[in-house]
């Protein structure tokens, strides 16, 4: 007999008490760095993963076997950073880091920044 999975995470702060500690403080400092760009944002679990929304989604994150990622759900601002996100992608919406290569918060807040502005301009068309 298989033992039960436990159920989705709730909320941001269960989803990191469940990850490896080598991770949490990664994505606790991305965390920071996502509500201080966009402290209006709500924090939700969507697709058993933290993202947080502000007028639609602006990004999602999780942490993985071996590394963190980043889902930044706008097409348009990832052409926008190509350049400085080269190091990071890993497919088409995807960003790796681990805590040794962490995206830079700067980079990070910019993005978010930018997603903000995204959701409320195409809200208020």
């Amino acid at each position: 007999m298989k033992p039960e999975a436990a159920p989705p995470p709730k909320t941001i702060d269960e989803y990191l008490a469940r990850v490896p500690p080598k991770f949490r403080p990664a994505l606790e400092r991305l965390r920071n760095t996502i509500k201080a760009a966009a402290p209006e944002a709500e924090e939700v679990i969507s697709y058993s993963m933290p993202a947080f929304r502000q007028n639609g989604m602006l990004v999602y994150f999780a942490a993985f076997e071996d590394h963190c990622s980043l889902f930044v759900a706008s097409e348009k601002i990832r052409r926008q950073f190509s350049a400085e996100l080269k190091p990071f992608r890993a497919g088409k919406g995807t960003l790796r880091f681990t805590p040794d290569r962490p995206i830079p918060a700067g980079l990070v807040a910019r993005i978010v920044k930018l997603r903000v502005a995204e959701n409320a301009a195409r809200r208020s068309k």
